[in-house]
């Protein structure tokens, strides 16, 4: 049995597990692929941190934070987060983090969208990158032991209290249980439900959510979700922020500029997918920076565009359009990460502990997953400490349901072809649930849902083989995807109004009145639950 169990092992996986190592416990981090390939690295622009207050304040950046939250974030937690941010970049760049400098060896920070001031610390434009990078290498000089290619299938649970969890071992298509006193869910986000229209991996599928909410869970806010303006038209590869907050424009079909660069990610990404509606085309804009600047802070954003686009940004403005890029709602977790399942805590995208409430900060989220996850981490480990080992997984339902639900994936009639149904679902999710949403609408798609739900067993897998069945593994996050559809649509048809990343055409004002708190979910005998019946 170990003490504090991490699934996850992107930057709030490894800096929990860090933390919890250093506070004395015996950790394992699984994942279900590798810690360098996780979603971390796609963070590109910079951590957000006051490190010269010179004109820039502390006070500023939970100012900023507080405004792009609009009324959903918790001040206490944010203002915990500002103040620990000069001390987390100090031991990132004491750990090795290449981060840029400036001509006096500082740190260099630059400016992002919808902030007062340059304060995200940056190392070119591989910053999420590079700290994962950095996380990985000193949780291999700290002797931490790791088990990839492990698929989380559920929590096992008992009155309540966390015990462990099973997982599919992608090798073997076998079923294992790991006994845990606690565990640290870091498994990211859920923007793969709007399949082909996100910059996320095809990985990013709720799994530690969707499991969270089936032992007990609640989650809020999971119909906050950001979508990033500037994505490659047609790959949908992350054009970083980084771009914009050096000087780039954002051009119309007439080649003219018609917005502010540099506006909230919402407000920005609903007047680019405005114009595209309108006239087709909307471009990004960086020629007149220069190639120097450009191979110096932006060489990862000019090699992705000749790679995936064919133009060279030094001399082409390039085609792009907003897409699904992170979820500010996860599990609903207390001021020690904890869910409200006892022993079971949550760090980073997977987690709602109060930050980002309608609309994430740009640099925040690698501040996030860094400060929480050592909290995390510390949390783990002390709930741990007062737990006995004297539990057996082998025999338990859970283990024993999930065993049968394997061995039924290979028997089920395949008659109905669920990557088609993925395809289908990620359209219908950008647009009907995503940028801009309608009740009417809303409704429409969770109608196809609760068919896709009718349908699953009928899906199956055509691929029998038991060594890496990525057919299997791909069926089963689908299932998960499609949980997460579900608490997503009915968040937005139960929230009447419009507040950050959620605008609803029927509803284009705030309601303070009847709406400025978080959306809770949960489920009760299978059946979806909301504080805003």
């Amino acid at each position: 049995m170990v003490d504090v169990l991490v699934i996850g092992s992107g930057g709030a996986g490894l800096s929990a597990a860090l933390s919890a190592k250093k506070s004395g416990a015996y950790v394992l981090v699984v994942n279900k692929s590798y810690p360098t390939r996780a979603q971390t690295s796609m963070a590109q622009g910079g951590i957000n941190g006051v490190l010269y207050e010179e004109d820039d304040t502390i006070k500023h950046h939970f100012d900023d934070t507080i405004k792009s939250a609009h009324g959903l974030s918790k001040p206490e937690i944010v203002e915990k987060m500002v103040q620990q941010a000069p001390k987390i970049i100090k031991w990132l760049d004491s750990i090795g983090t290449p981060f840029s400098r400036t001509n006096d060896k500082k740190i260099a920070q630059r400016r992002l969208g919808a902030v007062s001031y340059a304060r995200a610390c940056y190392s070119q434009d591989y910053t999420g990158l590079k700290i994962l990078h950095t996380l990985y290498d000193q949780c291999l000089k700290e002797g931490i032991e790791f088990l990839n290619e492990h698929y989380l299938l559920n929590f096992v649970t008992e009155d309540n209290n966390i015990k462990g969890a099973t997982f599919l071992d992608i090798r073997t298509s076998q079923i294992k249980a790991i006994e845990a006193k606690s565990v640290i869910v870091a498994t990211g986000g859920y923007a793969s439900v709007y399949h082909n229209f996100t910059t996320n991996t095809h990985g990013s599928s709720g799994d530690g959510i969707a499991a969270a909410v089936r032992a007990g869970a609640r989650v809020s806010n999971i119909e906050f979700v950001q979508f990033h303006p500037t994505a490659l038209n047609g790959s949908n590869i992350l054009i970083s922020e980084s771009a914009r907050g050096a000087g780039g424009y954002l051009l119309n079909h007439k080649f003219e500029r018609f917005t502010d660069e540099l506006a909230p990610r919402d407000k920005l990404a609903r007047e680019i997918y405005e114009e595209i509606e309108k006239n087709k085309v909307v471009y990004l804009d960086i020629r007149h920076l220069g190639k120097d600047f450009i191979e110096e802070s932006l060489p990862q954003e000019r090699k992705l565009a000749k790679l995936y686009s064919g133009l060279d940004p030094v001399d082409d403005i390039i085609p792009i359009h907003p897409v699904a890029h992170y979820s500010m709602g996860g599990i609903e977790v207390d001021e020690n990460s904890q869910s409200r399942v006892k022993g079971l805590f949550a760090c980073g995208e997977c987690a709602n502990i109060g930050v980002h409430g309608a609309n994430r900060l740009g640099g925040n989220s690698l501040l996030e997953i860094l400060v929480f996850g050592e909290d995390a981490g510390k949390n783990a480990t002390l709930f741990a400490k007062n737990i006995k080992s004297d539990f057996s997984i082998q025999n338990h339902p859970q283990f024993l349901n999930d065993t049968r639900f394997i061995d039924a994936c290979f028997r089920f009639p395949n008659q109905i072809d669920f990557y088609e149904k993925r395809e289908f679902l990620g359209k219908i999710f950008y647009r009907n649930a995503g940028i801009i949403r309608e009740e009417m609408n809303l409704k429409g798609v969770l109608s196809v849902l609760r068919q896709i739900q009718k349908e699953y067993t009928f899906m199956g897998i055509a691929d029998k083989t038991s060594t890496y069945n990525t057919n299997l593994v791909e069926f089963i996050e689908f299932g998960n995807m499609v949980e997460i559809a579900e608490i997503i649509l009915v968040g937005a048809i139960s929230r009447h109004e419009s507040r950050g990343a959620h605008y609803r055409l029927d509803k284009p004002k705030e309601d303070d009145i009847n709406f400025k708190e978080n959306t809770i979910m949960w489920k009760e005998e299978g059946i979806l639950c909301t504080n805003f019946d």
